[in-house]
């Protein structure tokens, strides 16, 4: 049996009954992260020693019925952002150190750890997960498992890329303008981007209050799995939220049946969608009505929010970059100097100014769920392109956000987003589509996206 094709779910179910162990899990995940590494570069460390020896402890619990956590034994891949105890956290970046004490988990890594959790190793990001495709200097380019040619998105794209080729079933990503959504589109994943606050994080990120943590998997179920462990307060973090109400899990299988679903295909003709990306997730919309969801086609009231994106997101580059020195500086990847410089150059005004859009856009997101419960788009416009590259080759575009229009609009929002795989396109790259909700309502974006899995309208891996 390949344990790698199991979700976490089936893991531990096979732990449950006896039928194998997590260190069978561990060694087959282990082994097939080193032999799709040199393919696809999703890895920036494999922990291999830790790694066996936390699902050595995971598998005497097991053998005495007394497993740690609700993941105990599940491997788990960890991007390259957040802090994982006992080892270098270096955010893609050649002016990180590896020297240092490397003694505390990010809030999410922590809770997985007391679930007993089994960490394979550190994924890539871009430098300091800037945008929204993954290559950098230190590591360099990040590959999509379906065409190697092609880029895995980003930032979050080496946990996408490790999800999808069975490098563990779980990954933690982050994201400030689509950077789980975006690769888990491209990879045939499911991703999803949490209320923020939900999923506490530290240390907090140079881009503010954009920025979330949230699961990168096989399907919704172990999403929801994932959250019952992640979503736990956490004191370092001020602005994390309370405990949850309720279990993830527990209202999956509640479906999509009277749901008020408002389908956007173009943001109101903002966007150029290409035709088979459109029809893929025309057909998971489809699905979702036969489901008993009410799905009108309609659009949020909003206009494009990209010079406000940019005002905070390239003001927080510029913070984080602010003390460097010149030689540092040079060692950043040119296109981060440039939006560096461009920060720079913004005013407290500037600034306040953007936060009087996102706050608006808040409020037209928030009138929009009055009406409907969730907001169905593509995840993205297009599938995905050339590795190496932050825009389509030819695309005329000049920064990333220019081809993921759908995805950072809901980062100034705050709200719940996730993407779920609907199918291909002609060349066999994977479709994606958004399903997002009110701020808070969690649950509602998993009840959708476990219909789709459970009626099959997923793709179903690579």
């Amino acid at each position: 049996m390949q344990l790698t094709d199991l979700t976490a779910v089936q893991l531990l179910d096979g732990y449950r009954k006896g039928e194998f162990s997590p260190v069978e899990a561990t060694e087959q995940a282990l082994q097939r992260a080193r032999r799709i590494q040199p393919e696809v570069n999703a890895f920036v460390r494999l922990t291999e020693q830790d790694a066996l020896a936390r699902a050595r402890e995971s598998a005497e619990r097991w053998r005495r019925g007394e497993p740690a956590g609700l993941l105990d034994g599940v491997p788990v891949t960890v991007k390259d952002i957040l802090l994982l105890r006992g080892h270098p956290t270096l955010r893609g970046s050649k002016t990180v150190s590896e020297h240092g004490r490397w003694d505390e988990d990010a809030p999410s890594v922590a809770r997985l750890r007391e679930h007993g959790a089994v960490f394979l190793g550190k994924t890539t990001t871009p430098e300091f997960g800037w945008k929204a495709v993954t290559d950098c200097p230190l590591t360099g380019v990040t590959r999509n498992p379906y065409d190697p040619s092609r880029t895995a998105g980003g930032s979050s794209g080496g946990s996408a890329a490790a999800v999808a080729l069975g490098a563990g079933p779980l990954s933690l990503g982050t994201d400030g303008g689509g950077s789980i959504r975006i690769p888990a589109a491209f990879c045939g994943i499911f991703g999803l981007k949490p209320t923020y606050g939900r999923v506490p994080l530290y240390p907090a990120s140079a881009f503010g209050t954009l920025s979330h943590v949230g699961p990168m998997t096989r399907d919704a179920a172990d999403a929801a799995l994932m959250m019952d462990v992640v979503a736990a307060p956490d004191a370092r973090d001020w602005s994390a939220l309370g405990p949850p109400p309720e279990s993830f899990t527990a209202g999956l299988d509640r479906g999509v049946r009277g749901l008020r679903v408002a389908y956007s295909p173009t943001l109101g003709g903002q966007v150029a969608v290409r035709p088979a990306v459109a029809a893929a997730v025309r057909r998971a919309v489809a699905g979702l009505a036969d489901l008993g969801a009410y799905v009108e086609e309609t659009d949020p009231d909003f206009s494009e929010p990209v010079d406000a994106f940019h005002t905070l997101w390239f003001s927080g580059a510029a913070r984080l970059t602010q003390s460097f020195s010149p030689h540092r500086r040079q060692l950043l990847d040119p296109g981060l100097r440039e939006i560096c410089a461009q920060g720079a150059r913004y005013s407290a005004l500037d600034y306040l100014a953007a936060v009087d859009v996102r706050m608006d856009l808040g409020r037209r997101m928030g009138r929009f769920h009055e009406r409907y419960d969730l907001l169905l788009t593509p995840t993205l416009p297009i599938t995905a392109f050339e590795a190496g590259e932050e825009v389509p080759r030819k695309s005329g575009l000049r920064r990333w956000t220019g081809w993921t229009p759908f995805t950072y609009p809901f980062n100034l929002t705050q709200q719940p987003a996730a993407t779920v795989p609907v199918g291909t396109d002609g060349d066999g790259l994977p479709v994606g589509m958004q399903i997002v909700a009110a701020r808070h309502r969690d649950d509602l974006v998993l009840r959708a996206a476990h219909a789709l899995y459970e009626e099959g309208l997923t793709l179903s891996g690579s």
